[in-house]
């Protein structure tokens, strides 16, 4: 036998062992995915024997190659492949979802050699993006890998990503589409037919090769092509058979998610257990990126009296940060005047990353950067955030350190309308694991906020306000997370107003009128919705037995919850309410709208003499 017919033969006997294995730990755990598994381990086989360079002792090196499977379900393909290359023992992959198990159903980054949780389809093309533009940003040779399933191509975020590394030149980036034919219900949309698909990726200016996904010839050389190209990325369209080596499971329909019935007979049909090593390729380089000093910080300021919007203050502050560390990167969704990261991309172009008007695409590139190391501030309207709120949530499972930031909140921007308006948005953001939700009432409190986000591990959000707000701060004021401010308290405090934001001045002017009348309330600036400093809330509670909040936003989920929930069983006898956006808002000056919303200085004092009655 040859040379080439020996590693042929060793890469189909790899191969089989992948699915032997993918076989064994589904049907050990009674669930799973073997068959969407058993489709790919020749594509996977080819990739591990040559083509992958990567320290499996010391996954975190930045001259490894990064592999991301985007048909997460397959996991116990990876974890075959982690077996096979000696970073996880038999007895480690039998304990396959199990409670405790770092094996889990879908992967995630609770295993060192998985950077990004997947499992929502749809997402690791994107995220491969921002992965390999890192990358290609610090200098390194790293390739990125993405397995991808047929099924899948029907997100429009894939097409997002597929627009995306064209555009940026992504040489450095492959996709390795499995076309097995079946999704989970039945056929996918073009079955077979692999040219549809390099058709229409390739119209997006990719190198496109298709292939029989069982042929290890064939994949060897595709994955060879891939890595010779470089001004463009590459995509492999295999064709496959879901279920690949078993008779009773290939290319059959209702199976999806199943482990196999006869799973012994199986493995023996397989050719049996094997636990061959393969010995992957070192990477390209394994020196470290190389990052620039860290300098000191220069915050923006503002005198107190003026007026500026908290979005000046934002952007002002970014080109700070920018400045002050060189590890800080900016990813727009083509609203770039709007946020003010405009000044950011003029000042350090080659650290901003144009998305257009492609949120997913926004949030899926900055969490490939940060894998990387990189510091991503993410910005577009706060309701525009809404279609990226998938890939918020898979960022968050990731356990993913990204600082988004949306402006236009509220109905507050005036003119333009409900589609406009972020409304929704505290609620989402607050929503998810591990989050930190800011919002600033000035211009002095937001340049600050926007440089500590750059330090807060989670997803941090910075809600930004379009109009201009008075200037209350001065400019070497603090703003810890999970602190307040108390503008205004007295020993006969009445009533406490609790507001955040554009309702900050609201609510100073309704105190102004309520003590006219005789009524002196406190008023809490909440800057942090999450954590909310629930000390200060529950202290003005048990002042005054009166809260009341005030809120440019839903009264589902937003400023009042995060307050009623700190209250709520703590604090005995006390009266509460909210003031939210309930109505369908039109177009209208920004004084208009808060009047008609019934958040303005006016509705806050009526309420607060009701709470009172």
């Amino acid at each position: 036998m040859g040379v080439i017919d020996e590693r042929i033969s060793g890469l189909e006997e790899l191969a089989q062992q992948l699915r032997v294995d993918a076989v064994r730990v589904s049907a050990q755990a009674g669930s799973g995915h073997p068959t969407s598994s058993m489709s790919a381990a020749d594509l996977m086989a080819g990739l591990l024997e040559g083509h992958l360079h990567y320290d499996f002792a010391h996954p975190h090196r930045a001259g490894n190659d990064r592999l991301v499977f985007s048909k997460g379900h397959a996991s116990p393909l990876l974890y075959a492949m982690l077996r096979a290359v000696g970073a996880i023992d038999e007895e480690h992959l039998m304990t396959y979802r199990r409670l405790g198990s770092d094996l889990e159903g879908h992967p995630t980054p609770r295993l060192p050699w998985v950077d990004v949780a997947t499992g929502s389809l749809g997402q690791g093309l994107p995220i491969g993006v921002g992965m390999a533009l890192g990358a290609r940003l610090g200098g390194s040779p790293a390739r990125v890998w993405v397995l991808c399933g047929d099924g899948e191509l029907a997100e429009g975020s894939m097409w997002e990503a597929f627009a995306a590394a064209a555009d940026l030149g992504l040489g450095n980036l492959c996709a390795i589409v499995d076309v097995n034919r079946l999704g989970q219900r039945g056929p996918t949309r073009y079955e077979w037919d692999t040219t549809a698909y390099a058709t229409r990726i390739g119209c997006f200016g990719w190198h496109t090769v298709e292939i029989d996904g069982h042929d290890p010839a064939a994949i060897d050389q595709a994955l060879a092509a891939a890595e010779e190209e470089h001004s463009r990325p590459t995509a492999i369209i295999a064709r496959t058979r879901k279920g690949k080596g078993v008779a009773a499971a290939e290319d059959k329909e209702g199976l999806h998610g199943k482990p196999l019935q006869e799973s012994e007979k199986a493995v023996v049909e397989l050719g049996g257990v094997r636990s061959a090593h393969v010995e992957v390729s070192p990477p390209r380089s394994t020196e470290p990126r190389q990052r620039g000093e860290r300098s000191q910080l220069h915050l923006p300021s503002y005198p107190v009296g003026t007026m500026a919007a908290t979005r000046d203050g934002f952007g002002e502050a970014l080109m700070a940060v920018g400045e002050a560390d060189p590890d800080v990167v900016v990813v727009d969704g083509e609203v770039a005047d709007s946020t003010r990261t405009a000044a950011f991309a003029e000042a350090f172009p080659n650290r901003f990353v144009e998305c257009y008007i492609a949120e997913q695409q926004m949030i899926g590139t900055a969490v490939g950067l940060r894998t990387q190391g990189w510091v991503p501030y993410a910005a577009t309207f706060a309701a525009f955030l809404t279609r990226a709120h998938d890939f918020l949530r898979m960022a968050a499972i990731s356990g993913t350190d990204l600082r988004i930031v949306g402006s236009h909140a509220g109905v507050s921007i005036g003119r333009d309308g409900p589609s406009q308006m972020g409304l929704e948005d505290l609620a989402m953001m607050r929503a998810l694991w591990r989050s930190v939700v800011l919002y600033p009432c000035d211009a002095n409190q937001a340049a600050h906020l926007t440089a500590t986000m750059a330090d807060v591990p989670g997803i941090s959000y910075l809600r930004t306000t379009r109009g201009e707000t008075p200037v209350i701060y001065r400019s070497d004021e603090t703003f810890p997370v999970g602190g307040s401010k108390t503008l205004l308290s007295s020993p006969h405090d009445r009533l406490a107003i609790v507001a955040a934001g554009v309702t900050v001045p609201e609510a100073l002017s309704a105190a102004e009128r309520l003590l006219k009348d005789g009524v002196p309330v406190r008023v809490i600036d909440a800057y942090s919705v999450k954590p909310l400093d629930a000390a200060a809330v529950r202290q003005a509670a048990a002042d005054t037995g009166r809260i009341l909040t005030v809120e440019d936003h839903r009264p589902v989920g937003g400023l009042g919850d995060a307050v009623l929930d700190a209250v709520a069983g703590r604090i005995p006898d006390v009266r509460f309410k909210k003031l939210a956006v309930h109505g369908m808002p039109g177009s209208a000056g920004p004084a208009e709208q808060l009047a008609a919303a019934g958040i303005d200085a006016a509705a806050i004092a009526h309420a607060a003499q009701r709470l009172l009655a």
